[in-house]
């Protein structure tokens, strides 16, 4: 262990295979534990050197009853709606919100964490940028033991509570739509490949290729980086393939609405040339012309259970070792696919 390192609970749990919350009642003296169980934990604990993390528990003491919140982008549609569930049910509880968006960008995510840190919040909920593919800043909370959540755009091997929606089944249920309704030929259009939602809405669509005995191409699924000018790109080469898709599926809703926007202005008619379908349920996917086929996700309620399990766990009403809450998607058809055969 390097000099000057300060054990943790965590560290003591994972040594002997207990959850924190059991070590942390243990040198609290709790009479829920058995006086074994305890007696080994004591033991370790001494033996490992640990020292209770005073300004930690002046800070839990002390609570400033706030909490941070990080998203990508506040105007999106989606964390729009997870913030209101945050705050709505943040404010029932006696808490207020800090929030602060990382415009799609890993440095600034993490200079959102040291000001809200710094700004002594007593928990965080974060859902991470496109550009967040290392993890430091994360570990470097963990081994802080600043309680945080992560929601939505979640990075899998850090031991924190996960809130996310059922992206394999929704991507799965789009591209069995596509496949239902004539597409032989379907393309996947994902976002960076780091991205959680990336690699489980690549791993639905593929679900879907395999159970009605489509063969995997490489060349039917591309990358954008999500910016307008890439999804435009990305649109054009798609017109330009030869043979082309007949059933396209999108990542996100804005990327289908770019892609959308581009062929209209080719003359490309859809669904009969080339049909089309996003994930989000964003408020355009309805109006532009034609609607879009979308994947439904409840970004409110989603918000809703982030900042409700945090905050249990903060107050010891559930155990702060990790879960994972997984929210279903509801397909959405519209008539940018053709209707079922």
């Amino acid at each position: 262990m390097k000099k000057g390192h300060q054990v943790t609970m965590k560290e003591i749990a994972k040594k002997l295979g207990v959850s924190v919350s059991t070590i942390s009642r243990a040198l609290k003296d709790s009479p829920e534990l058995h006086v074994e169980t305890k007696r080994k934990i004591v033991e370790m604990a001494k033996e490992m050197n640990y020292q209770p993390n005073l300004l930690a528990q002046s800070l839990r003491i002390s609570r400033t009853n706030t909490l941070g919140v990080i998203v990508p982008e506040i105007t999106s549609h989606f964390f729009a709606s997870c913030i209101s569930g945050i705050q709505d049910h943040a404010i029932k509880r006696g808490y207020n919100v800090m929030i602060c968006q990382s415009n799609e960008s890993l440095e600034q995510e993490k200079a959102n964490i040291k000001t809200l840190v710094s700004s002594q919040v007593d928990a965080l909920l974060i859902s991470l940028s496109r550009e967040t593919n290392h993890y430091e800043h994360l570990d470097d909370l963990y081994r802080r033991e600043i309680p945080f959540v992560l929601f939505d755009r979640v990075h899998e091997g850090i031991p924190v509570s996960k809130i996310t929606f059922n992206d394999v089944g929704g991507a799965y249920q789009v591209t069995k739509h596509l496949i239902e309704t004539g597409c032989k030929n379907v393309m996947y259009v994902s976002g960076p490949e780091d991205l959680y939602i990336s690699k489980k809405r690549k791993e639905g669509y593929l679900k879907a290729l395999k159970e009605f005995g489509l063969k995997e191409k490489p060349e039917l699924i591309k990358i954008t980086d999500l910016t307008t000018a890439d999804n435009l790109k990305v649109a054009q080469e798609i017109v330009d393939m030869n043979p082309r898709p007949d059933g396209v599926f999108c990542m996100i809703d804005p990327l289908a609405v770019d892609v959308l926007t581009h062929w209209k202005s080719l003359g490309i008619h859809i669904p009969e040339d080339i049909a089309l379908a996003g994930f989000t349920n964003n408020p355009t996917s309805a109006v532009v012309e034609p609607p879009l086929t979308t994947v439904s996700q409840p970004g409110y309620e989603m918000g809703k259970l982030a900042v409700s399990h945090l905050l249990d766990q903060l107050d010891g009403v559930v155990s702060d070792d990790p879960i994972s809450i997984v929210l279903e998607t509801t397909l959405v058809a519209r008539k940018s696919t053709k209707s079922i055969i």
